[in-house]
């Protein structure tokens, strides 16, 4: 009998064989991170080859990071049991490969961005950076110049983004000071800046302001083993994240360029350091700017050195752009429908990603494999594409299908992950800061026109008497100060002058006063 980790040929098993054709498709651990792509309809069993894969590369030692859309992988925490319903199927499909079928768990830590179905999982928009962030607002070329000079500014003055509170905060500084940054970094529009504004507050009303924040996620907590050194399954809940599809994909591509930012150069190791499943592949890439796609490319062809396997999961490989298609040399093809003569096409387009099988037609095996069943070419030696075979899946050993909410809750309880993370931090940022400099600002300027009304010598004005004091008889200070000169020398007629001014000015600055000098310039106006 197989089992599904071989350490002296350092493979994983993938699956045995289908429907009499060829022989029992393994995995080289040395080419997982040569990256991989798992595709097919709906119903054809692709979730179920994520979660086996991910259990072999458990077991190898290696941590996972996956995004269960659909609920169903949280089963990877609980052992399958000869009670399941299926049990009598993997029964016979464990036989017909010559696999013994060793019901376990696995370690999993699950995530969720809400915090509700997992420890939340949080960045910082500084850690994000403006790119990615204006990918995720959907702005304009103008709009992210915009955001790029805020990103800039607050670097150089040491105003840390940390939540969107500050971003926010970060918007309105750029704003108010547009005229003073466009000298220096280039136009900056007040209607850019609302702009932002809006799209951030769509943003948090989708829930993005859960996203960001501390403590932000540290990519070791991802890279862990347990005690029996199987490496952990992180587990992201991504059933209500996507709703935001633009938010999903955006964290997810930021959580690989974090991974290709901050771990080093390995080359090729006997085994990834890191396997990262991204599920619903074609959400990172449908309507995305070309300049999004060519980061997304650099990112898969040279995280490949950082130890990293990338494994995109979609119905079609014709949803994956070619330049990226390109890089992923593990491949398993669940069915693909041909009803419609676009259908047809993209069957003869994925069929010509394999390196053919004399024994059958590629195009008609991928069309005609049964549920389960799977065409794959997996890299061989020397990285050279395996000859396309029909692959019968391998059963899983844990649970087939989500856990309840008891279940779920008991494993997010026993993480150790909980009292680092459950407990949101907010300390002083941008926003703070910002208010700050403000505050500090405006007592300045009350001690300047303090100051100003005392040399003036109307310091038994208050402070809005004084300003309409100075808006209607603006030599009213130059005068007390000549009087004051003058030893205090003035005609009795200049006392009354200057007590009706700063009557008047007091009046006029009242309701009352305006509605007097409307009046009076009203029946001026009708007199004539």
């Amino acid at each position: 009998m197989q089992q599904v980790l071989d350490l002296a040929s350092g493979t994983v098993l993938v699956g045995g064989a289908g429907q009499g054709y060829g022989s029992a498709q393994s995995l080289l651990l040395k080419y997982a991170n040569r990256h991989g792509l798992i595709a097919g309809a709906t119903g054809t069993g692709k979730t179920v080859t994520l979660q086996t894969l991910a259990e072999s590369l458990s077991l190898a030692g290696v941590p996972v990071f996956l995004a269960d859309v659909k609920g169903d992988l949280s089963g990877l925490a609980l052992s399958g049991t000869p009670q399941a319903k299926l049990h009598d199927a993997f029964v016979k499909r464990a036989d017909q490969i010559g696999l013994t079928l060793d019901y376990q768990s696995f370690p999993v830590t699950f995530w969720d961005v809400w915090g509700e179905k997992g420890h939340p999982v949080r960045t910082t928009p500084a850690e994000m950076g403006p790119l990615l962030l204006s990918r995720l607002l959907e702005l304009t070329d103008v709009q992210e110049g915009v955001m790029n000079i805020a990103f800039r500014v607050a670097d150089e003055q040491g105003l840390a983004l940390l939540d969107l509170k500050d971003l926010q905060a970060m918007l309105v500084w750029v704003g108010q000071n547009a005229e003073d940054l466009s000298l220096q970094y280039g136009n900056v529009s007040t209607a850019s800046v609302g702009a932002i504004q809006r799209a951030l507050l769509v943003l948090e009303n989708q829930g993005g302001n859960n996203l960001f924040g501390e403590p932000a996620l540290e990519l070791a907590d991802l890279m862990r083993q347990d005690q029996s050194g199987r490496g952990v399954i992180n587990v992201l809940a991504a059933d209500r994240l996507m709703h935001s599809p633009r938010l999903y994909a955006t964290f997810l591509l930021w959580l690989l360029s974090e991974l290709f930012e901050q771990l080093p150069e390995v080359g090729d190791p006997d085994r990834p350091k890191m396997a990262f499943f991204f599920d619903e592949a074609h959400l990172l890439f449908d309507d995305a700017p070309k300049a999004l796609i060519d980061k997304v490319e650099q990112v898969a062809r040279l995280i490949r050195s950082k130890g990293v396997s990338v494994w995109f999961i979609s119905q079609n490989p014709t949803d994956i752009p070619e330049d990226i298609l390109g890089q992923l040399g593990n491949r398993v093809q669940h069915a693909l429908r041909a009803y419609t003569a676009k259908d047809q096409k993209a069957l003869r387009m994925a069929a010509q990603n394999y390196r053919p099988n004399p024994d059958f037609d590629t195009a008609e095996a991928i069309q005609n494999v049964g549920t389960g069943e799977a065409v794959t070419s997996l890299l061989e030696n020397k990285g050279i594409p395996g000859v396309v075979q029909r692959t019968l899946i391998r059963p899983p050993f844990s649970q087939l299908g989500p856990l309840t909410a008891q279940e779920r809750s008991a494993v997010i309880g026993a993480s150790i992950m909980g009292a680092k993370y459950d407990t949101p931090l907010d300390r002083e940022s941008a926003q703070e800061l910002l208010a700050k400099r403000a505050e500090e600002a405006a007592k300045a300027s009350a001690e300047a026109e303090r100051q100003q009304a005392t040399d003036d010598g109307l310091f038994d004005m208050d402070r809005e008497d004084y300003r309409n004091a100075r808006r209607y008889d603006p030599d009213a200070g130059n005068r007390t100060r000549q009087s004051r000169s003058s030893g205090g020398r003035s005609s009795r007629s200049d006392s009354i002058a200057v007590t009706f001014g700063k009557s008047l000015a007091r009046q006029l600055g009242t309701k009352s006063g305006q509605a007097l000098v409307r009046g009076v310039l009203g029946s001026l106006f009708r007199g004539r």
